[in-house]
C-alpha cells in the first residue's frame, strides 16, 4: 500500500498563503489519484480538492470543493512523488485540520471521501484574523 505524509500547515494571517505538500512511499504516486480533505473542530470532513493520475488544470484533471475554488490550487510532481495543495486568499473559517488521501479509482473524479483509501495524518492550518 502506498503510505502519505503531509507537511506545510502553520500559522498564516488572513489573505496570505500557504502550500502543502504530500509525499508518498511505498508505491509511486503515479498509480493514485491524488486529494485534500480539511476538517475544522465541530464539523464534517469536508472535500477540498482531487487531481488525476497525470495532473493537470484542465477540465477533467482537477475538481475543487464550492468554497475554495479560484482560491485554492491543487498540482502534482510524479517525479518527486508529491501532490501539493497552493492555498491562497486564505481566510478564518478556512483553518482546519487538512489531510492527504490517494484514490485507486478508475471513475470520473467525485468529492467523496470514499473514493480515498489511503490517508495521511493531516496537518495543521490556522488562519489568524
Amino acid at each position: 500500500q502506498v503510505q502519505l505524509v503531509e507537511s506545510g500547515g502553520g500559522l498564516v494571517q488572513a489573505g496570505g498563503s500557504l502550500r502543502l505538500s504530500c509525499a508518498a512511499s511505498g508505491r509511486s504516486f503515479s498509480n493514485y489519484r491524488g486529494g485534500w480533505f480539511r476538517q475544522a473542530p465541530g464539523k464534517e470532513r469536508e472535500f477540498v480538492a482531487g487531481i488525476s493520475r497525470t495532473g493537470g488544470r484542465n477540465g477533467g484533471d482537477t475538481i475543487y470543493g464550492d468554497s475554495v475554488q479560484g482560491r485554492f490550487t491543487i498540482s502534482r510532481d510524479n517525479a518527486k512523488n508529491t501532490v501539493y495543495l497552493h492555498m491562497n486568499s486564505l481566510r478564518p473559517d478556512d483553518t482546519a485540520v487538512y489531510y492527504c488521501a490517494a484514490s485507486s479509482s478508475w471513475s470520473v473524479l467525485r468529492p467523496l471521501s470514499d473514493d480515498y483509501g489511503y490517508w495521511g495524518q493531516g496537518t495543521q492550518v490556522t488562519v489568524s484574523s
